[in-house]
């Protein structure tokens, strides 16, 4: 749909140099493609009810708390190399 839209207004907007009653016509279609194409800017995605969150946000919440058990083991592992990367980081 959102193709149509768009090419159907750069069509419009090309026939509208030599006949400028084309114009209102892109900007009608520029109109549909702004409300529809892209989703209405007043309407949430799905799945954002209360106490619900996005798929994306929970993956990226996994990943991170991924990330710092990782982290933390590693401290616990090797105190010393975890020690030695934090004085590097400090100069």
């Amino acid at each position: 749909m959102r193709g149509i839209l768009a090419t159907g207004t750069v069509v419009l907007v090309i026939l509208g140099i030599g006949n400028h009653l084309w114009w209102p016509a892109a900007v009608a279609l520029l109109y549909l493609y702004a409300t529809h194409g892209r989703g209405s800017p007043g309407t949430t995605p799905p799945g954002t009810a209360a106490g619900t969150l996005p798929d994306d946000y929970r993956a990226y919440r996994e990943r991170r708390d991924r990330q710092a058990r990782w982290e933390r083991r590693y401290r616990r592992e090797r105190p010393f190399e975890a020690r030695r990367q934090e004085r590097e980081k400090t100069r």
